[in-house]
């Protein structure tokens, strides 16, 4: 069996934290997504490996015995179980050397639990392997809560996604996995939301940010404007000798709070004063005697 890096695989060493290991992933399962990268091998056995790379480092436990047992850690269990003497195994009637049971720990194992040990066999259980997927949104679509069906390894799965899932946010839907072996519990499915921008509103958590442009005259004399929120209108109230980047706050008009239903953010408005062109000849004579006011002659 070749070894697999599966630090080198996520472009780590082995000093990575755990906040290292989930960073990498995300990045590289991003890249090498079939999604982004249709009809491409290359980038398809990537992915798997990435996936199983993050399989196996970012579960403790397992990272352990991979740490320990390079490629055969999955059987680390096995192994410490059977009662092995790191120095010597006693087959069929002979006693076997081992100096480094690294190097041939594979080999081992098929002679320990297949051929060896009078014809027994012993086999554990083992759980399944995690599955990864991304799936695509828009800020409209995680504006309010809905159910989706997604298609999983050819298994349909309805899923319920929260108002106010953010990007970058993973959830887990338990046992959606791959089968276990021998036995053993299925893998879990976790879904990476990736959220696309919205070009009116700028989010930050469940506050909404945007830019509202006002004609000169309501900036200086005051007035009424319509204002869009993410999912209506709203009339506000302008100011006199309002300033350009003037900024106003709408209490409970931003976007949903995650997982709390009927609460939302902020929205923050910031005013941009446009400036009248092609101007009359009577505006223009108007102004002059404006700015003759205002001494700026």
């Amino acid at each position: 069996m070749e070894f697999i890096d599966y630090y080198k695989i996520l472009e780590l060493d082995k000093t990575a934290t755990e906040a290292d290991i989930k960073k990498a992933y995300r990045k590289l399962a991003r890249k090498y997504h079939p999604d982004l990268n249709p009809n491409n091998k290359e980038s398809e056995k990537k992915f798997k490996e990435i996936n199983e790379a993050n399989e196996v480092l970012s579960h403790l436990e397992n990272r352990k015995k991979y740490d320990k047992y390079g490629k055969d850690w999955k059987h680390a269990e096995e192994f410490e179980k059977s009662g092995y003497n790191s120095n010597q195994y006693q087959g069929t009637g002979r006693q076997q050397q081992y100096s480094d049971v690294s190097d041939d720990f594979s080999d081992f194992f098929q002679s320990m639990y297949g051929r060896a040990g009078g014809g027994r066999s012993r086999e554990a259980k083992f759980r399944g392997q995690d599955f990864n997927a991304e799936l695509h949104l828009s800020m409209t679509d995680v504006y309010k809560t809905q159910k989706q069906t997604l298609t999983v390894n050819g298994k349909n799965i309805r899923i319920t996604i929260p108002a106010g899932i953010e990007n970058g946010q993973v959830i887990k839907i338990a046992d959606h996995g791959a089968p276990g072996s021998n036995g053993g519990p299925n893998g879990d499915l976790y879904i990476t939301f990736s959220i696309s921008d919205n070009p009116n509103f700028k989010r930050d958590g469940s506050n909404l940010y945007s830019n509202v442009d006002i004609d000169l005259y309501t900036a200086l004399l005051g007035g009424t404007i319509l204002v869009n929120t993410f999912d209506d209108k709203v009339k506000l109230k302008v100011s006199s000798e309002t300033q350009t980047g003037t900024k106003v706050k709408l209490k409970g008009k931003g976007f949903p709070v995650y997982k709390s239903e009927g609460n939302f953010g902020d929205l923050y408005v910031t005013y941009n004063i446009k400036l009248p062109t092609n101007l009359t000849d009577k505006e223009k004579e108007l102004f002059t005697e404006l700015s003759k006011l205002r001494n700026y002659e």
